[in-house]
């Protein structure tokens, strides 16, 4: 009886051994965000800073000493200022002197040229007729020569009681004076900018010589209006590499029609040096990097899929994926630092 019983125990322990527990799904899907991958530009730059300057400026000093007068803007109905805009031949500032407007006899000196030039043409006409001699001809030709010379020199020196914007330009320094107090020669009298075209030079580094090249792009920003980005292109590419530095100088014109950017602001450089119009371009911080490569990962039917991918081109916020993504894929681009292959996942925005 007592043996029946013991077999029973172990048949009942055994059957209860072989049933199977119920299979409870433990792993949590991870919340990840995703974009689907598109085709779309991308471009690769070299980044450099550097200090703008105006293409074209000019600090006009006195050259006689005279009483100083500044003449009103007809732009704005005061006197001239910084800030000003200023035409090309517009007279700023005069120098008023009478002794040395007296001493030059411009008006003496252009009605002696009206007499020399008549003089010199009466006698031509003479000398085709066999009237005069060849040297009276040739000494009333030089009598008219040293008569435009000595007017035309009297205009130049005319010229210097004047301070005329030699360029379109903006007033950026005036110092003062009193009106009508005397100044002395070689004096400031105003420094005048055009910067429509800033200039910018920047040192890069040797190992991107092969890699720039006149007329490339660039991209301007300051660090301060980064909503606002100029363009231009290199102007100039040094051939050779400072020994000390191990870099090499490269100009550029930078478009500045809107005048954003001042003379003397600091600015960022990107010169492109190639660019994609279509390709597969992900964002550079989203890339792992595994012993076997870079990898990313995409979602197919509610897990997370490793992808080991090629780059091309790149810059500091993308790059370009050559090989291992194609277009339409769901790229995880958050909360993929704790994901491994096949983890499951949950999409939200």
């Amino acid at each position: 009886m007592k043996k029946r019983a013991l077999l029973l125990a172990v048949f009942i322990l055994l059957l209860n051994c072989g049933k199977q527990e119920p299979n409870i799904e433990t792993e949590i899907a991870v919340p990840v965000s995703v974009v689907e991958i598109k085709p779309k530009s991308i471009e690769e730059f070299i980044t450099s800073t550097g200090t703008v300057r105006a293409i074209k400026e000019v600090s006009l000093k006195s050259e006689i000493s005279g009483r100083y007068n500044l003449l009103m803007n007809p732009n704005t109905g005061r006197p001239y200022g910084p800030g000003d805009w200023v035409a090309k031949g517009k007279v700023m500032i005069r120098l008023e002197d009478e002794e040395y407007e007296n001493n030059i006899a411009i008006e003496a000196k252009r009605l002696n040229l009206d007499i020399s030039k008549r003089e010199y043409e009466k006698q031509k006409s003479l000398y085709e007729k066999g009237g005069v001699t060849l040297r009276e001809l040739k000494n009333s030709e030089l009598a008219y020569i040293n008569a435009k010379y000595n007017y035309d020199n009297a205009i130049l020196q005319i010229a210097k009681m004047s301070i005329t914007a030699p360029f379109d330009g903006i007033i950026v320094d005036l110092p003062y004076y009193t009106p009508m107090v005397r100044v002395q020669a070689n004096q400031l009298m105003v420094r005048l900018m055009n910067y429509n075209q800033l200039y910018l030079e920047v040192n890069l580094p040797a190992k991107e010589m092969g890699r720039v090249s006149l007329s490339q792009s660039v991209r301007i920003t300051n660090y301060s209006l980064q909503e606002d980005t100029l363009l231009g292109k290199i102007t100039k590419v040094s051939p050779a590499i400072n020994a000390e530095t191990r870099t090499f100088k490269v100009a550029m014109i930078i478009d500045n029609k809107n005048l954003i950017i001042k003379p003397g602001m600091f600015v960022k450089a990107e010169i492109i040096v190639a660019r994609k119009d279509s390709a597969i371009v992900i964002p550079k911080d989203i890339i792992l990097s595994r012993r076997r490569g870079k990898t990313v990962f995409i979602v197919r039917k509610g897990v997370a899929v490793e992808r080991t991918i090629t780059t091309g081109l790149e810059n500091p916020e993308e790059v370009e994926v050559i090989k291992g993504l194609e277009e339409n894929e769901r790229l995880i681009i958050k909360g993929f630092e704790a994901l491994k292959n096949r983890s499951r996942v949950k999409i939200i925005r």
